[in-house]
């Protein structure tokens, strides 16, 4: 235990780790046997055999996806919420863990602007919460024809899981807009004149897109929504947090006129995978929508507890938000303020690097903390290339994406560790020819 502890010391206070990137195959483990190895044995085989291969995603130069970069507090809480063997779904079983929760939802309502109704529940990530919110979006409505609506509307940029969900709900996705920009009114209002509102389920938007950091025209899309009587949820889950920073609130104004909103905290509100947040301004339906019935569960169905489990798809569910809550009380919200400036101020620094480079080019407008860029002269096979050198010797994870159908590099800076050395460490790199 006392090794655990110390190498668990050394690893949240310490410099970063040099990944050792390998495959993720399970040739590079020692098979299972019927005696096992023992205690002391497994964790030094987890600590120098199985850890060491992954790229950490609070690597200062982990810029690929969207990462996440847990405070210390954050990640001694997530450890200490297993020792406890703490069981989320309800108030009975979780007893103030719950109440740690739902002020850390209250911290997040304020900072979405909801009114003081507005409620939700942690979750294990933007795909589980979007998937929630559309199934509150849909629960006991019905079309025309007397079955419950069957048509997600949703931005051309919107997130992978926004499909999935719908397909899940055995729903058919409808786009709008074009996948490499901001979704307007304009490209929205002639997808809805075509459509039975009694036949939709929701309107989906994004306040971040994933691949560009796009945010959609929330204002005027609230406008379409209640017009129609429709529900509007903004996916929020890696942009929301830039609600933060006073320069880019602006972006988002008429998130808060939203049925529902996603945010990840694990993203970019530095708290361990696996944790997001599914948030709704008039919650009762969602607990309609996802309160489970049965005789074992009339102990904790009571309508003045706080349950979590009311709020999502899942009964059984890990007390995701305490790690959250912990760290905004250790480290006061003023802390989260900078470190989200800190993202957007490097992000806007690699741009300047990038526009004054003689071989690189800013794609587009940097969104939020998203830098899109391409190094003249290169092919996707150059990018590929080069970023597979980058990660396997540690330099960093840098990946290539598309946009406007051209294979592009994209940085996103969702470390407050990260520096400008960092940057420029990458986009040297980047100087010398593709081997």
């Amino acid at each position: 235990m006392t090794e655990v502890a110390d190498w668990i010391a050394a690893r949240l206070t310490g410099p970063p780790p040099v990944p050792r990137p390998r495959s993720g195959r399970s040739d590079v483990l020692p098979h299972l046997t019927s005696s096992g190895i023992g205690a002391h044995d497994a964790w030094r085989t987890l600590r120098d055999t199985v850890l060491p291969t992954a790229f950490p995603t609070d690597h200062p130069r982990y810029l690929a996806f969207v990462g996440g970069a847990p405070t210390p507090v954050s990640v001694l809480a997530d450890a200490a919420l297993s020792a406890a063997a703490v069981y989320g779904g309800s108030e009975l079983e979780a007893g103030a863990v719950v109440g740690a929760e739902d002020e850390a939802i209250g911290w997040l309502r304020d900072v979405v602007g909801y009114p003081a109704q507005a409620h939700g529940a942690f979750t294990s990530g933007g795909s589980t919460a979007n998937l929630s919110a559309l199934v509150a979006a849909r629960h006991g409505r019905t079309n025309a024809a007397g079955r419950a609506p069957e048509i997600v509307v949703a931005a051309a940029s919107a997130h992978a899981s926004v499909r999935a969900a719908a397909e899940i709900m055995g729903c058919q996705v409808v786009l709008a807009g074009t996948v490499d920009t901001a979704l307007e009114a304009s490209d929205l209002r002639p997808v809805l004149d075509q459509l039975d509102p009694a036949n939709v389920v929701a309107v989906v938007t994004s306040a971040g897109a994933t691949n560009t950091g796009a945010v959609d025209e929330l204002d005027a899309i609230a406008d379409l929504c209640a017009e129609r009587g429709l529900w509007l949820h903004v996916d929020a889950a890696y942009g929301g947090a830039a609600l933060l920073a006073a320069s880019h609130r602006p972006l988002f104004a008429g998130i808060e006129r939203s049925s529902s909103v996603t945010i990840d905290p694990h993203k970019w509100l530095f708290t361990p995978i696996d944790c997001a947040a599914v948030l709704y301004r008039e919650p009762a339906r969602a607990r309609a929508a996802h309160r489970q019935h049965a005789h074992y569960l009339d102990a904790v169905n009571d309508d003045e507890a706080s349950n979590p489990s009311d709020y999502t798809i899942h009964l059984t569910r890990r007390a995701r938000g305490l790690p959250l809550w912990v760290s905004l009380l250790a480290y006061g919200t003023d802390a989260y303020v900078d470190a989200v400036e800190r993202c957007l101020a490097c992000a806007g620094y690699a741009a300047k690097q990038i526009e004054a480079h003689p071989v690189l080019e800013i794609v587009t407008d940097p969104q939020l903390s998203v830098v899109l860029f391409r190094r003249l002269g290169w092919s996707a096979e150059d990018y590929a290339r080069w970023s597979e050198a980058a990660r396997l010797s540690g330099l960093g994870l840098v990946t290539p994406t598309r946009h406007a159908g051209e294979t592009v590099l994209r940085l996103c800076f969702v470390n407050p560790t990260t520096t400008e050395a960092d940057v420029d460490l990458v986009l040297a790199s980047l100087t010398e020819p593709a081997r």
